[in-house]
């Protein structure tokens, strides 16, 4: 029988240890990365791209990230065709994210797929689990929205500034608030 790394069972959403020394050379990589990226601010969309692409998985033809932005890992994010997202994103990629073509996304969102134990031994034990988030295309994610772990949100949909999107949005749907619900169309 094998035994799963760490990072496979990060990624299978099953409980791991953040500090396993493959796990913590990924980190240190997307780290020392988001130094150089972050300092790119007047550089063409282009040539930040060309570092994108570097560090993540997927960066579709005119993906746009404007500096500052912040991951744990980076190599977990895929971003499609026409993505933008605005200053100061953060997404904790320890599960993966995948955001549709044509996405928008406002400054100050977090994409947070990690998540920690209910149970306070296994949180004093240093155990963390996460679960992908999924965005559709022609997303519309307002300024400071947070969505967490394991939701997917479907094509179309627009996420009010400020939401908390605790579970998934339908195609189409306008979410808003803390938790988000969404709103009864006009």
């Amino acid at each position: 029988m094998t035994m799963k790394t760490e990072k496979q069972k990060m990624l299978s959403g099953e409980a791991y240890r953040p500090g396993d020394p493959e796990l913590a050379a990924d980190a240190q990589r997307a780290r020392a990365w988001m130094v150089r990226y972050n300092t790119t601010l007047a550089a063409s969309p282009k040539e930040r791209r060309v570092l994108l692409r570097e560090l993540l998985a997927h960066v579709g033809e005119d993906a746009v990230i404007r500096p500052p932005f912040f991951c744990d890992y980076g190599q977990h994010i895929s971003l499609g065709d026409g993505v933008f997202l605005n200053f100061n994103c953060v997404i904790l990629d320890v599960a993966p994210v995948v955001i549709g073509d044509l996405t928008q996304v406002g400054p100050g969102v977090q994409f947070l797929t990690a998540d920690h134990p209910r149970d306070p031994a296994q949180r004093r034990a240093g155990i963390e689990s996460g679960l992908p988030i999924t965005v559709g295309a022609n997303v519309w994610i307002g300024a400071g929205a947070l969505l967490l772990p394991g939701v997917t949100v479907g094509d179309d949909a627009i996420i009010g500034a400020g939401a908390v999107v605790t579970r998934d949005v339908p195609a189409g749907a306008t979410v808003m608030g803390n938790p988000a619900r969404q709103r009864p169309k006009a």
